[in-house]
């Protein structure tokens, strides 16, 4: 994996996102698009997908690439019950070779179905802490090295990024509407001001 031609398709996935990151402004789901898109082509791989961590312990899937309908319709994951995930979610990327035959992967008779058999998951940090998962998928036995690890963690940061801000401007914009309202309560009357 260390020719040029790999680190090539790297530097370009790399490109690709970080100028989707700043063209899109607020728009997680453009960046994300961009990032799977990007990591599949650098990394040759079937199938990838960012599943968001929610308050309740569950990683929803908000963007997906090369996988079926039925795939993702599987609906969320359980972090509680799907090991690997949780081993991600820790902070440490987690690679499984054959997911049909590690205990540690939630669904594998759906990816059995799809055609999934190895696959890739790194977590998706902000501020320290992990806000959701990059997964990525293979249709035939694959080790990922370490620079591809290290491209996967490179791209899930931006996509956390993304994430971030998005989530940051509608807070600010939440706040910007509330003073709005709260300014527009308290207009005092124009008898005040002498006028009828």
């Amino acid at each position: 994996m260390g020719d040029d031609s790999h680190w090539q398709a790297y530097y370009r996935a790399l490109y690709r996102v970080a100028i989707a990151l700043g063209e899109s402004g607020l728009e997680p789901a453009v960046v994300l698009r961009q990032l799977l898109q990007g990591v599949m082509e650098a990394l040759g791989l079937r199938a990838a997908s960012v599943r968001l961590l929610t308050k309740d312990g569950l990683l929803d899937p908000v963007a997906a690439e090369g996988l079926s309908p039925e795939y993702l319709g599987k609906g969320p994951v359980d972090v509680e019950h799907s090991g690997v995930d949780r081993e991600a979610l820790a902070g440490v990327p987690v690679v499984i070779e054959d997911v049909s035959a590690d205990p540690r992967f939630e669904y594998p008779e759906a990816a059995k179905h799809e055609g999934i058999v190895s696959a890739a998951f790194v977590p998706l940090m902000a501020h320290g802490k992990p806000i959701g998962i990059l997964r990525v998928y293979t249709g035939q036995r694959r080790s990922f090295s370490s620079d591809e690890i290290e491209l996967l963690a490179a791209l899930a940061n931006l996509g956390a990024l993304a994430i971030t801000n998005a989530r940051l401007y509608q807070v600010v914009v939440g706040y910007q509407q509330m003073t709005t309202d709260a300014l527009w309560s308290f207009r005092l009357p124009d008898a005040w001001f002498g006028q009828d």
